[in-house]
């Protein structure tokens, strides 16, 4: 019985158990229904367009095969609104969930930016305290939103993933994440230093539900998103506990890798979908800009990734999911993995949207 309560409920239980993420965690955790709506949009069917090859390791290989040696599990190039490639990997198909990892992070700026579109919150210059009070005798008086966007907020929490009694195992495994968010305190003054940790965006999970009031961030994110991209399938958003549990934000967004590539779509048109402004241009600027004050790097805004000097930005998840968008190509690329694989995505990434 001792068992049997460990693995429902201990986090430490939970990850010996389940030991390092998985690309079939969204089958564990407990999790909230994002349903689609009526209508459904379709990518055109273009010709396909693939490299010839690629050379890794000293080895020429078929783009198939080189996908398949590294892990992968889907894989999409879009164009001009044409689907040029899509091919499924390791038993998977177009139809199949694969959980989002640190996708979701991206997807939570994106309702972070709406929920200030629609005034729920004012800017992102307001303190997080306003929405958390229980983090003020930690000193987040002077954290701002934007801190928590930017991975700027000084924040005290250790993302490495091995270790059972770590933040990383307490946020991803734990089931009492409103409870453990208070406890979080500070290590560096706010805006010096730039620190990717999921605990940032975890932080952010609890102002967007806050601020939501009288909603989940699952129906915010169906209402908002799933229904108005016209998704082609119902998703879900794994929570840290099945009664009133709270989405894990950091993590955790589950669906497939064709409505992926929509949220890539949303971006790449400023934010518009098909004539409705679903969140502001102004956002989508402010999201994917290069912006170096308060301690942000080069490379990282708002909670998406910045790989090159091309204009181009990502969302990326931990096994090697990615949404990467090249505005000047009207390019979009989906890569889903089981694993990262050996090789370097960004590169490939970067690589693919020069040649295309």
């Amino acid at each position: 019985m001792l068992v049997v309560f460990c693995l429902s409920s201990c986090k430490v239980g939970r990850f010996f158990v389940y030991n390092v993420a998985d690309i079939k965690d969204h089958k564990i955790f407990a999790n909230r229904t994002v349903e689609t709506g009526d209508s459904t949009f379709y990518f055109t069917q273009g010709i396909e367009k693939k490299p010839d090859s690629v050379v890794f390791d000293g080895e020429t290989f078929d783009f198939d095969q080189f996908l398949k040696k590294q892990k992968s599990v889907a894989f999409m190039i879009i164009r001009n609104d044409s689907l040029l490639y899509e091919r499924y990997f390791r038993t998977y198909d177009q139809e199949d969930i694969i959980p989002s990892f640190s996708v979701a992070k991206s997807v939570t700026s994106i309702l972070i930016g709406i929920a200030i579109d629609e005034g729920l919150i004012l800017s992102v210059d307001e303190p997080v305290t306003k929405y958390i009070p229980e983090l003020k005798p930690n000193g987040f008086d002077k954290v701002t939103i934007k801190h928590l966007l930017q991975m700027t907020s000084g924040l005290d929490y250790n993302e490495g993933y091995f270790n059972p009694f770590g933040n990383v195992a307490t946020f991803y495994y734990g089931t009492k994440l409103r409870q453990e968010i208070p406890k979080l305190k500070l290590k560096y003054e706010p805006g010096e230093k730039f620190e990717y940790l999921s605990g940032n965006t975890q932080i952010l999970g609890l102002v967007l539900e806050r601020a939501l009031k009288d909603k989940t961030i699952s129906e915010y994110l169906q209402e908002k998103i799933w229904i108005p991209l016209e998704m082609e399938y119902d998703a879900s958003w794994s929570i840290d506990r099945k009664k009133n549990g709270i989405e894990k934000t950091f993590c955790c967004l589950n669906a497939r890798a064709r409505d992926f590539a929509k949220i890539g779509r949303l971006y790449l048109n400023k934010g518009n979908w098909n004539g409705k402004q679903i969140v502001s241009e102004k956002w989508v600027e402010e999201s994917t800009k290069v912006d170096r004050s308060e301690g942000s790097p080069r490379y990282y805004q708002y909670q998406w990734w910045l790989p090159s000097d091309q204009g181009d930005y990502m969302a990326q998840g931990i096994l090697g999911q990615y949404i990467y968008v090249h505005p000047e190509k009207n390019l979009i690329i989906v890569r889903m993995g089981k694993k990262e694989g050996k090789a370097s995505w960004w590169k490939v990434l970067t690589d693919l949207g020069k040649a295309y």
